[in-house]
């Protein structure tokens, strides 16, 4: 099975900015421009997370995200701030094919991953995980990792499949933006509890980081930011490591 090669976008309007551990943000670029330039490089998926708009309570930028949706022809899932099923209704209307949820069901209603599955379909409901590890066990983040939860990261992953979600992205506060490697274990548990799809994201700072993730968790896909921000490596450049690794990726 191939494995998706994804660029992730984190945006504090109107730029895409980088934090490390989900703090001190630097500006990248325009999510309009990064986001057609990862296209042209091969990404399978786009992902676009407003990382503030819960954390300030702020309205969806929905003109921004129409903007970025018509420079792709890749699958694009976008989040931040997504409190309803009418806000779903109107990012699938400007070009989104999924919509990301993480603050309002973990903190609010949960309720609302069931309404959106049901009414949209499975595959359009993605839940973002942010994870933080304590001793013996990962707690769920929200507002761009500033809130605890109190929610038990494997337990609530086994919770959003069975209330419809189609896919799970995976975050880690604490290996995010250091490009020093993910969390593997973390990953790989995660993995092999749900039967739904896992996209990891969090830690790529070398090729052998994600060579490291897929060979031993086997995510559906792998999403990196810092390193193309920074122009450390190329989409282009990943699968074409990735196929000499014997790894399965889309051209």
């Amino acid at each position: 099975m191939r494995t998706r090669i994804i660029a992730k976008l984190d945006v504090k309007p109107p730029y895409v900015v980088k934090p490390v551990h989900f703090e001190g943000l630097r500006k990248m670029g325009s999510p309009v421009e990064l986001a057609k330039k990862y296209y042209e490089q091969g990404a399978d998926e786009v992902m676009y997370i407003d990382i503030v708009a819960s954390l300030y309570q702020r309205e969806i930028v929905f003109d921004e995200i129409e903007k970025t949706a018509n420079e792709l022809f890749i699958p694009f899932g976008v989040g931040g701030g997504v409190r309803s099923v009418e806000d779903f209704s109107k990012l699938f209307h400007i070009g989104a094919d999924k919509v990301i949820l993480n603050t309002y069901a973990v903190q609010e209603n949960p309720e609302l991953i069931n309404q959106a599955a049901q009414i949209f379909g499975n595959q359009a409901v993605v839940v973002n995980i942010e994870a933080k590890k304590w001793d013996t066990w990962y707690e769920c983040y929200t507002d761009c990792g500033r809130i605890r939860s109190g929610k038990n990261v494997l337990q609530w992953a086994k919770e959003v499949e069975e209330r419809g979600a189609g896919e799970i992205l995976l975050q880690c506060v604490d290996s995010d933006g250091r490009q020093r490697g993910f969390d593997v274990e973390l990953s790989k548990l995660i993995v092999e509890s749900v039967k739904i799809p896992v996209v990891v994201s969090s830690g790529a700072g070398k090729l052998e980081d994600i060579k490291e993730l897929i060979q031993y968790a086997k995510p559906s896909g792998v999403a990196v930011a810092s390193v193309l921000h920074y122009d450390k490596l190329t989409i282009r450049e990943i699968k074409e490591y990735l196929r000499t690794c014997g790894i399965e990726v889309s051209k």
